[in-house]
């Protein structure tokens, strides 16, 4: 078949796209909104935005003169609203236009069908909506949405009745002005029977309250029941009222945070960022939040709550708040249930986390007991912070605990009592060492923990007298008392035995007394050590070729692990007194897999199978010898 040689089929002829509205909102549903319930937050929304244009047309009336109402009696949803209203133009153009806001501003007049609605909606800003789909929403509920508006930009305006299904067809029509005497918009809804869970009186009304409790236009609900309209926000937010007190303000803003997240904060933090018109407040958490958990905040937008768990309000390490807060200028996602990540909200974020550098100021220079509450419960946030905020870390790191050997202490007292600090570099360290440090009056803090050896190392700033240095095991080995020379000559027959038992895990083996005569064996072995004798290994095996010669020339002369038997322990001196070159073996391999248990740190395979067989083998040589 051959096409006409005409000008559009050269050139191709334009066409629009053809859009299922049904697969629209299945996508709706399932991708874009959480919850069917945002139905109601989008008629909410759209009714706030109408009020705020009828404002925008009358700038002279009074507050709380427009307000919205809601209606619900089981069988349909209803919003009501005082709003600007639509003319029969504007329902073709918004309510017949998937995608199409009348929020929209662009400065072309090509684009601004509506005579005026640009200098109505000067500012983007002035609006919650900006992307026109909202509407769509109530199909998730409902196959059918009624609208019945009357425009007040005209004094005779006529009443267009607009009815949208969910199959993408629509009517319109107008009726004259008595079928709504007033200016504004309704939106009526006959829920299908599926979506009785989101549309009953009840929930109706929870949901309002649950969107709209902060709005700043009056909102009433009506059950169908005949009583009076029960107030959705009966009073303004809790930071904008006036108190009697200071100390009645604080008891209000820490109920308040109290209800909403449901727990008794152990301050609460006053936010105040009139740039952008947000307020609010950050509760701060009464138990300890792990590490890198981040709890969502309860963001509004001029009123309207946008989301619960908006994460990127505040940065990663203010994880000990949760902030309900209510913004003028946050920019919404497309499904307005998150913030849109731009350099606005990045500005809101550091001037929120300077508001609680702040308050840590305040709490360290007029409130100590609460500052000793704080750091007990939120002492990892604290460290996380100071090791990037320099006054942070000159105010608060002599209070901050650290596990030491005089057990958990601030660095401010532990300095006071050792001059020099010796830091381990892991958790397995500190714990191989700690009770022979002790008893030996060495002061050793536990560096494995997140951010503690870090700041450990920077407590000279603060503190110019205090001396800290890495745990050597030289160190440790210096204070452990040598014994006499016959009682080394007579274990030396068994500290050869124990020495080649011990070879294949690259491990000494040495005789000294220390403290705790209780703990029988000392294995220093640093998790460096490990893995420099595992590189050593590997290049051993590679032999010869560029790998080999790479390894080669990054090894350097490995440190052995050293497993220090203690003379003080009577077990160590039975052991060290076998003449049996089995059991000798035996026993040196028990008494190294005990110090390895001991140090808590992952065993080896092959340490494994040694404790085991060691054990088994002990265990035969006694019922032996007993038959």
């Amino acid at each position: 078949m051959t096409l006409p040689d005409t000008a559009a089929n050269q050139a191709g002829a334009d066409r629009t796209f053809q859009v299922d509205l049904r697969g629209l909102v299945d996508l709706l549903s399932h991708h874009l909104y959480s919850s069917p319930r945002v139905y109601l937050r989008e008629l909410m929304q759209n009714a706030v935005d109408a009020l705020t244009a009828r404002y925008g047309l009358e700038p002279a009336a009074p507050a709380g003169a427009f307000g919205i109402r809601l209606y619900a009696d089981g069988s349909v949803v209803r919003v009501e609203d005082d709003g600007v209203g639509l003319t029969e133009a504007d329902v073709h153009t918004f309510l017949a236009t998937i995608g199409r806001s009348s929020k929209r501003v662009t400065g072309d007049s090509a684009d601004e069908p509506i005579p005026g609605w640009g200098r109505i909606a000067e500012q983007r800003g002035d609006f919650i909506g900006q992307f026109g789909i909202g509407l769509l929403s109530c199909f998730l509920v409902a196959d059918e949405i009624h609208v019945l508006s009357r425009s007040a930009r005209t004094p005779d305006a006529l009443v267009v009745e607009w009815r949208g299904r969910g199959d993408g067809s629509y009517t319109v029509r107008t009726l004259p002005a008595s079928a709504r005497p007033r200016p504004g918009t309704t939106v009526t809804l006959t829920p299908r029977a599926d979506a009785g869970e989101w549309t009953r009186p009840a929930q109706v009304h929870a949901l309002a309250r649950h969107f709209g409790s902060l709005l700043r236009h009056p909102v009433a609900f009506d059950d169908g029941t005949g009583g009076p309209g029960a107030p959705v926000n009966p009073e303004p937010a809790p930071w904008a009222r006036t108190y009697p007190t200071p100390g009645a303000r604080s008891r209000a803003l820490a109920a308040y945070g109290e209800e909403v997240f449901g727990f008794t904060p152990l301050d609460t933090i006053e936010l105040d960022l009139p740039a952008v018109g947000l307020k609010g407040i950050a509760c701060v958490l009464p138990e300890t939040v792990p590490a890198g958990r981040r709890h969502g905040h309860r963001v509004h937008v001029k009123g309207m709550l946008l989301s619960e768990q908006a994460e990127e309000l505040l940065p990663e390490w203010a994880f000990f708040v949760r902030c309900v807060v209510d913004a003028e200028h946050l920019r919404p996602t497309a499904s307005r249930e998150s913030l849109y990540e731009d350099d606005t909200l990045a500005a809101v974020r550091d001037a929120l986390a300077d508001r609680l550098r702040a308050w840590i100021a305040r709490t360290a220079a007029n409130d100590p007991d609460l500052l000793a509450r704080f750091l007990q419960t939120h002492h990892l946030a604290v460290k996380s912070l100071a090791v990037h905020d320099d006054e942070i870390l000159r105010m608060l790191l002599p209070w901050l605990p650290f596990e030491t050997t005089d057990g958990h202490a601030t660095l401010d007292e532990f300095a006071r009592t050792h001059r020099t600090l010796l830091v381990t570099s892991s958790v397995e360290e500190f714990r191989q060492v700690a009770a022979i440090a002790s008893a030996a009056g060495l002061g050793v803090v536990n560096g494995g923990y997140t951010y503690d050896r870090e700041l450990v190392h920077r407590l000279p700033e603060i503190r110019p007298e205090a001396v800290v240095a890495d745990l050597d095991p030289a160190t440790l080995t210096a204070h452990l008392d040598p014994v006499d020379r016959e009682t080394e000559l007579a274990a030396a027959a068994y500290l050869a035995l124990a020495r080649d038992a011990l070879a294949v895990f690259d491990c000494d083996v040495a005789l000294r007394t220390f403290q705790p005569a209780s703990a029988p064996a000392l294995l220093i072995d640093s998790r460096e050590a490990r893995h420099e004798r595992t590189r050593s290994q590997l290049a051993r095996e590679q032999g010869e070729g560029l790998w080999g010669d790479i390894l080669g020339a990054l090894r350097q002369e490995a440190p052995r692990a050293q497993l220090i038997l203690n003379q003080l322990n009577p077990l160590v001196r039975t052991a060290v007194a076998i003449d049996e070159p089995d059991l000798a073996r035996t026993s040196a391999e028990a008494l190294y897999g005990q110090a390895a248990l001991l140090s808590r740190r992952p065993l080896r395979p092959a340490e494994s199978s040694l404790i085991n067989r060691s054990f088994l083998d002990l265990l035969a040589h006694a019922l032996h010898k007993d038959s």
